[in-house]
């Protein structure tokens, strides 16, 4: 486990001891009132901090208009004019997003850190496989790991050459492998937190894939303090993604659910059921585990250690806590009585 240097992003903590979840809007950054019913749509699905666009002075105004409705830290995403950091900062935002070296010379650096030191923000260095510096490109060759190394620790040097160390680094690849690289050698080197992600990771099918591998093996490596599952899809689907991501790997909370793949013993619907179960669960704040069986003679046995589950008869199924049967109900009736046992618990 890394020794993360604590960095405070609004009322959370980046110390490596807890995960958080990050997205961002989607919506066009003029449209404020579309980007406030989004903020807040992500705050109920499980969002813990959430990043906005900040692409011009206009857009600045999205931040007191969202803050006033959400209550989780807001980061203003800033690329090329340092004003827009130094107006976002006075907005009222928790984080500022930005690349040092592209924002201009070293005053303007200056101005930014300036301008956070102040108010207390963090700053996250943002580097991208698609956005490296020219010089490190001619030098590697690709945007492989160690150019993306090389180009965080220079935007951290640039910044502790001002003497602000309230850092927190993202360093994100589309290709799995270098992500998972760049990361690794970047923990090696530093003791800020990182923030993890697979970039331009695709549609929601490919985008699940690739972040689990990426965001997952990182986290079993204790590496990462916040994570973001980049979608080509509504951002909601992304904090869904990161909840199960963490769930796999032991680290969430809320209903882990065990279903068997199916065979021919199975005599009811139980793909559509272990969907419904999915579903209905997905916002239930327990920490359980709930298993959803096709057949009674593996079922029970196989996931006696769930705190509650249904495993499938002949049109019927058996509800079972932990091992134990409790009663048998007709398939039609099995969703509801599952959910029936989960509301006791």
């Amino acid at each position: 486990m890394r020794n993360v240097k604590a960095v405070r992003v609004g009322g959370l903590t980046l110390d490596g001891k807890r995960i958080y979840i990050q997205s961002m809007l989607n919506v066009p950054a003029d449209d404020t009132e579309g980007s406030v019913k989004q903020a807040v749509r992500l705050e109920k699905a499980g969002c813990e901090i959430v990043r906005a666009a900040i692409p011009n002075m206009e857009a600045v105004k999205l931040i007191p208009a969202i803050k006033d409705k959400i209550s989780i830290p807001l980061v203003a995403d800033i690329h090329f004019d340092y004003r827009l950091a130094l107006a976002a900062a006075d907005a009222g935002v928790d984080k500022i997003r930005i690349n040092p070296g592209n924002i201009g010379d070293m005053d303007r650096v200056r101005a930014v850190v300036k301008k956070c030191t102040e108010k207390g923000l963090p700053i996250r260095i943002g580097v991208n496989g698609g956005s490296l510096e020219k010089e490190l490109l001619a030098k590697y060759g690709s945007p492989c790991a160690e150019a993306l190394v090389e180009s965080a620790m220079g935007h951290v040097k640039i910044l502790e050459q001002c003497d602000f160390n309230d850092i927190v680094i993202s360093i994100k690849s589309s290709d799995v492998p270098t992500m998972i690289k760049a990361y690794r050698l970047l923990a090696e080197v530093c003791d800020y937190p990182l923030h993890l992600g697979v970039t331009e990771a695709g549609t929601e099918r490919m985008g699940l894939i690739k972040s689990a591998i990426g965001i997952g093996s990182l986290l079993t490596d204790g590496i990462g303090e916040t994570i973001r599952v980049s979608l080509t899809d509504d951002p909601e689907k992304e904090i869904y993604a990161a909840k199960d991501i963490l769930k796999a790997i032991g680290r969430g909370s809320g209903v882990r659910i065990v279903s068997c793949p199916t065979c021919g013993r199975t005599k009811i619907d139980l793909i559509g059921l272990a969907k419904q179960v999915e579903e209905a669960t997905k916002d239930i704040d327990k920490d359980i585990k709930v298993a959803v069986m096709g057949c009674v003679v593996n079922g029970i046995g196989e996931s006696g250690e769930a705190d509650i589950g249904i495993a499938g008869g002949d049109r019927q199924a058996v509800i079972f806590k932990q091992g134990k049967k409790l009663y048998t109900v007709d398939e039609s009736k099995a969703l509801q009585a599952l959910l029936d046992e989960i509301e006791k618990l």
